[in-house]
């Protein structure tokens, strides 16, 4: 009995110091609960993306990360509080880059996508959707309308959200349109205004719209991707290339990121745990799965030389909708 005794205070010795050396693996420890601001309103996609985030970020560090919704000015007035914020690694930001790297060409936020660390999740899909009463069976009868009618209601998540994005790629593409843009605090608000009739179209991403098109509440008329989109429990979503074949279709790269004069610690923590747990994670493949996103765990330059592209786009769809405060290219944002 003594042997066994022995034994099994031996074996915990040597077991202690080995989790010792796995909670001691990252540069950076978090002390005290870590923020994570979600620009827009709860149950959006961003929202949505930051919370499993959160939860894996949790799992690998041993800390809480309390996401936090800040809605207001196109996801602005979230994103700033950020700025403003100690540059301690304890509070960070969620959302999509094109937003963050769009705001200065908006006059909303005095940042750029080159002031932030980028740590990206899932890419995800613009797509158009109708109330089933709308009266639009497809996206070419909603084209019709735009050319023709010029009065239609869409319902996006702001000035510079994805819906505002796609509507203004098929401003650009598309003879005679025009549309009355009806912003609302997030895309989950804007797709339940789409859903209850208070506005017969919904432009935003496909993954706050699918358990409402899975069950048959919107017609998704279409997406903006090179290919259809296949989203599961429905089927087959067109590509807006089928009516403007030469719409532009960049991915929309959503994440999480923190300035980059934080400690340098708290880069290279982060880092290390997108290659460990994020790059991996099941709960976000799970996620992405469901919801027709694509999975991208990356970081660093990668992700912002990904982002760019469509930042670029972007910027000038704003400049030539006379939409933008400053110009593109005084920002160091060139046309492609």
């Amino acid at each position: 009995m003594r042997e066994l005794n022995r034994r099994a205070i031996l074996g915990t010795a040597l077991a202690l110091p080995a989790m010792h050396a796995r909670a001691q693996a990252f540069p950076w420890r978090p002390e005290r609960p870590v923020t994570l601001v979600v620009p827009w309103a709860a149950g959006g996609s961003t929202d949505q993306m930051a919370r499993i985030a959160a939860a894996e970020l949790e799992d690998a560090l041993g800390q809480r990360f309390v996401v936090v919704n800040q809605p207001g000015a196109s996801g602005s007035i979230g994103t700033r509080n950020v700025l403003q914020a100690a540059r301690d690694g304890y509070t960070w930001a969620a959302g999509a880059a094109v937003d963050m790297g769009c705001y200065k060409v908006l006059g909303l936020l005095d940042t750029q996508l080159s002031d932030w660390n980028l740590f990206f999740t899932v890419a995800n899909v613009n797509t158009i959707s109708a109330n089933p009463r709308a009266g639009f069976a497809d996206f070419g009868q909603f084209l019709n309308a735009l050319q023709t009618r010029r009065d239609v209601a869409v319902g996006t998540a702001g000035q510079s959200s994805a819906g505002r994005n796609i509507m203004e790629a098929v401003k650009a593409a598309a003879p005679g349109v025009n549309y009355r843009h009806a912003t609302y605090d997030g895309g989950n608000p804007a797709v339940l205004a789409a859903v209850a009739g208070e506005v017969p179209v919904v432009a935003q991403l496909l993954v706050e719209m699918a358990e409402m098109i899975r069950g048959r509440r919107l017609i998704p008329l279409a997406v903006q991707s090179e290919q259809p989109v296949t989203l599961q429990g429905f089927g087959t979503i067109p590509s807006i290339r089928q009516w403007l074949p030469n719409i532009p279709a960049p991915l929309n790269y959503f994440g999480l990121w923190f300035p980059k004069d934080v400690p340098e610690m708290v880069t290279q923590t982060a880092t290390m745990v997108w290659q460990q747990k994020i790059a991996s994670s099941a709960r976000l493949r799970e996620y992405a799965d469901a919801r027709a996103a694509l999975l991208s765990p990356i970081h660093g330059q990668e992700a912002f030389d990904r982002a760019w592209i469509m930042v670029r786009q972007t910027a000038w769809l704003y400049h030539d909708a006379g939409t933008a405060r400053v110009s593109p290219d005084t920002v160091g944002i060139q046309r492609l």
